[in-house]
């Protein structure tokens, strides 16, 4: 099952361009967990917080190796010669899906494609603090530099040459991170006589021996990718793999003096796989770590057959990074609503027949402009609904909190929650490509479970949501038909926002939806017609 499906009670995704070179398309992915039942399961100094499986899909995506976080989006190479650029989705904090891929071949001096494996065998990636690229390729080993990962490569990094002198062609630099003050590069090796690691300066190079964490050292474990903090702590991914077993992962802390600390061992029957990428990603609440796997393009979504693998993306938090929790613990803070997000939502028709209605709540009066003319079924269900007073009483219930910028972002949620004396026969559904509407900043949209299922509950977008657009290219019928736009909010976003950022209860709800849930629901009084002028 795609996450497309899943995520439908999520009602959250971004909107994506058809595939092109060096354009951003939606990736088929599902959602995995590292153990059955177990959504916060903690290995070592590690916190599980979501993951999800991402298809070879129309475009190829494998072989990936090496991850870099930079700029909210996270960065890889892989083995056949590609940049590409995931931008993961997280929803109360845990990663849910990938909203969009960007797949584009990396060039060399000439601005001409790799072509063959030997030459475009790329495995670590990093970025300096002058915002340059390194690339580190095995087979002939070398490392380049890249302006831009869309332009032509300019030069090199010779600074570890010594760590490769003499390695085998499927033996080099696997390991590339930067800091602010040099670059640390580790080999794929473990030989404890010849050192793995080096960790480059301006004052020179210190090259030394990472020895791989008892657990993981039995099955052959070599360091696979690192990433460091601007001040220079590195946190190094080591892996292996047994016939027998499968795959075992070890994540290691290397202090600015290389002193080496293992955070956590990840092995069976934990969901693992060929894990070649890491990367840091800081933030106030915590300092997380993004894994990914290398398929070697044979993806078991193409070729189930012994020996397949999958592209994992898997997201940590580091265990004793977040701040202290408040006193109680008991509910989540928002990020509170800026002026911004109280601006009302455009019609993309405003001279088409609609129909306003007040919504009038505890925090105050929302007005909408029901889409009578461009989505006459749906809008017209929801006028039912008010004109039979079915939504007086009801509440907004559900805060999906999107964790992009611009803040807050996502949606609220509201309406009759299946109840049997309020809630009406299910209506055929409207697509977007039928009504010409969009999930844009103050749409309002009918929840659903499958296209035709809606019936009493709706959304209210905070930002631009336009991935819940339908897309007739999708194989799932839900995001091949989309969600229904009805109306747009004209008058009272602030209100939308006030209530979005009102606390949830972290331990109400069920499955995707858990933690989304408002600790205390805000009451709609009533929901009327606005009087005809």
């Amino acid at each position: 099952m795609m996450l497309r499906a899943a995520f439908s009670a999520l009602l959250a995704a971004l909107a994506a361009p058809a595939l092109a070179q060096s354009e951003s398309f939606l990736p088929l992915t599902e959602p995995i967990e590292l153990a059955p039942g177990e959504p916060d399961r903690q290995v070592g100094a590690l916190i599980y917080r979501g993951g999800v499986a991402i298809a070879p899909d129309k475009a190829g995506i494998g072989g990936i190796s090496g991850l870099e976080w930079y700029d909210g989006k996270l960065y890889a190479v892989t083995d056949d010669g590609r940049w590409l650029v995931l931008t993961p989705e997280d929803v109360q904090g845990r990663l849910v899906d990938v909203s969009a891929v960007t797949l584009a071949p990396l060039l060399d001096a000439k601005g001409r494609r790799l072509g063959s494996k030997e030459r475009g065998d790329a495995e670590a990636i990093t970025r300096t603090g002058d915002g340059t690229w390194l690339v580190a390729f095995e087979q002939e080993h070398r490392i380049w530099r890249y302006p831009a990962l869309d332009g032509a490569a300019a030069g090199g990094e010779s600074g570890a040459a010594a760590l490769v002198a003499g390695a085998e062609p499927n033996r080099g630099i696997e390991t590339l991170a930067g800091f602010a003050e040099g670059l640390l590069a580790c080999g794929e090796w473990a030989d404890p006589a010849r050192p793995n690691c080096l960790r480059i300066t301006a004052t020179g190079s210190t090259p030394f021996h990472l020895a791989v964490p008892e657990g993981i050292a039995a099955a052959g474990g070599v360091p696979s990718d690192a990433a460091c903090s601007l001040e220079g702590t590195c946190y190094v991914l080591l892996r292996s793999y047994n016939p027998g077993e499968g795959n075992r992962a070890a994540i290691v802390r290397l202090a600015p003096d290389n002193a080496a600390t293992t955070l956590a061992v990840l092995a069976p029957p934990l969901t693992l796989d060929n894990f070649e990428g890491l990367a840091l990603r800081e933030e106030p609440e915590g300092s997380f770590l993004y894994l990914v796997s290398d398929d070697n393009f044979h993806n078991c979504d193409n070729d189930p057959t012994p020996g397949c693998q999958r592209t994992l993306l898997m997201k940590f938090l580091i265990d004793g990074t977040q701040p202290l929790a408040s006193p109680g613990g008991q509910v989540i803070a928002a990020v509170p609503p800026t002026p911004a997000t109280g601006r009302p939502g455009k019609r993309p028709f405003p001279e088409a027949a609609s129909v306003s209605v007040v919504l009038s709540t505890e925090l105050g009066d929302i007005t909408i402009a029901l889409e009578t003319e461009r989505a006459p079924i749906t809008a017209g269900n929801f006028l039912r609904y008010v004109d039979e007073k079915r939504l007086d009483g009801t509440v907004f219930y559900r805060a999906m909190r999107l964790d992009r910028a611009p803040r807050p972002n996502g949606l609220l949620q509201g309406g009759t929650q299946f109840d049997p004396k309020r809630i009406l026969p299910p209506i055929p559904h409207e697509p977007t490509t039928q009504t010409g509407l969009t999930h844009t900043h103050g749409a309002l949209s009918m929840a659903m479970g499958e296209p035709g299922s809606a019936n009493g509950d709706f959304s209210i977008m905070i930002e631009d949501q336009t991935g819940l657009d339908a897309d007739p290219s999708a194989s799932d019928p839900v995001w091949k038909h989309g969600y229904a736009v009805f109306g747009y909010v004209t008058d009272g976003m602030d209100v939308v926002a006030a209530i979005h950022a009102t606390a949830i209860d972290p331990n109400k709800g069920e499955g995707w939806m858990k933690g989304e849930m408002l600790a205390r629901p805000v009451k709609i009084i009533s929901a009327r017609r606005v009087p005809a002028r």
